[in-house]
């Protein structure tokens, strides 16, 4: 039986760079992954400005942007009621805050990869290919685990759960999890041969029944996500599916997409409910939980990885400092996806609703800007972080408010 200080289940992004940011302080941390290979899986892969200062303050930023870690710095969304538009006029910049140039965009398996190296090259021992057989929480936490056919079991004071939204720490601990009704469909994919669509520039946008986002990865490679109706489940099913996504993108209304339908799958398409999960206590005795283990925000805002990042660097404050309850981590993590969940389906109800009433609230909510940029103050969030704003804004009172506007 193996001895350590820290014991990380989950070698993805955030038990990956908690090992890091810990092996780093010299804690004897041991990592278990239980892919030999990262596979794309049409995960998060852009970083809010507010995350991307995050990975600075855990120092991980300058690994993320030596592994090919792209930068967007204009943003434009594109609706039928502003009529016709050019990026050039239109785009709006995203270095919203002091020392990030804006989102930062990096592949979700090449992410991995990157941080479960430099986990071991700061001194973790990171397994992979291993099967966590049991997790026992408590007072004397332990993790038995399968590697190379021999059945080993490893102790420490303390387990971190960074296994995902299946997470078997999570169940272990007895900590539940709470799930909100889906609202829409959302998909996602992998497109190459879009050299042509600025590589500094992310876009939104709605026409009929089809939500699109445009986060370019560089190198002519662009991630692409489309929204549409919960009756239209089978949408993109079937082998020429990928290529009918990208077909989708084509707009009377947005040229400028011609740009993206032109490229080819670079990898699976996968499509899922958009919905947030959170836990109430995202910790037990001898286990707390970090990244999508503790529970997730409606990936229509592109949060994943900034909470991430924000919950490896408080956890991470605290085991440096000796701190062994996890209440304020608790309390900043609930208040900040209470307010997360309120941005998304601010998002969620803007940007992918179909149809003509879903249109003309939509033509409303732009045309409110100057007027009312309370009511805009949600997307602000998403760019700063949620905390910058002050707590009355996210309110349900507000999301009535554009329901019946």
């Amino acid at each position: 039986m193996s001895q350590h200080d820290l014991i990380i289940i989950g070698g993805g992004v955030a038990g990956s760079a908690l090992a890091s940011v810990m092996a780093e302080a010299g804690q004897n941390v041991l990592l278990l992954e239980p892919q030999t290979e990262y596979i794309d899986r049409v995960r998060g892969e852009w970083i809010a400005p507010w995350g991307v200062m995050e990975t600075q303050r855990v120092g991980l930023y300058d690994t993320l942007r030596a592994a090919g870690g792209h930068h967007l710095g204009r943003h434009i969304t594109f609706d039928p009621c502003f009529g016709a538009q050019t990026v050039d006029s239109t785009a709006l910049p995203l270095a919203f805050l002091p020392g990030v140039p804006g989102p930062l965009c990096i592949g979700h398996p090449h992410h991995c990869e990157t941080l479960i190296t430099e986990a071991a090259r700061r001194g973790a021992k990171a397994l992979r290919g291993v099967d966590v057989t049991a997790i026992a929480a408590g007072p004397n936490p332990s993790v038995t685990y399968i590697e190379d056919g021999v059945e080993k079991t490893a102790r420490a004071p303390l387990l971190v759960g960074a296994d995902g939204r299946m997470s078997k720490t999570r169940d272990a601990a007895g900590i539940a999890l709470h799930q909100d009704k889906p609202h829409h469909w959302f998909a996602g994919l992998l497109a190459e041969g879009t050299e042509t669509w600025p590589d500094d520039l992310q876009a939104i946008g709605t026409e009929g029944d089809f939500g699109f986002l445009v986060f370019p990865q560089g190198g002519g490679k662009s991630r692409l996500y489309g929204g549409y109706p919960l009756d239209q489940r089978s949408r993109f099913a079937g082998e020429d599916g990928p290529r009918r996504f990208l077909d989708a993108f084509r707009s009377p209304s947005f040229a400028e997409n011609a740009r993206i339908a032109a490229g080819s799958p670079a990898g699976p398409l996968f499509a899922y409910f958009n919905n947030d999960s959170w836990t109430d206590q995202p910790y037990a005795e001898g286990v707390v939980l970090i990244g999508d283990a503790a529970g997730w925000n409606d990936p229509i805002i592109g949060q994943g990885l900034s909470i991430t990042y924000r919950d490896v660097r408080i956890v991470s404050e605290l085991l440096k400092a000796g701190e062994t309850d996890f209440r304020p981590y608790a309390e900043e993590r609930a208040e900040r996806m209470r307010r997360l969940r309120f941005a998304a389906a601010m998002t969620s109800i803007i940007d992918m609703e179909f149809g003509p009433e879903a249109d003309a609230r939509r033509a409303r909510h732009h045309a409110s800007r100057e007027a009312h940029p309370e009511r805009h103050a949600h997307a602000l969030a998403v760019m700063v972080g949620p905390e910058m704003l002050p707590s009355e804004l996210f309110s349900d009172e507000n999301l009535e408010r554009l329901r019946a506007s």
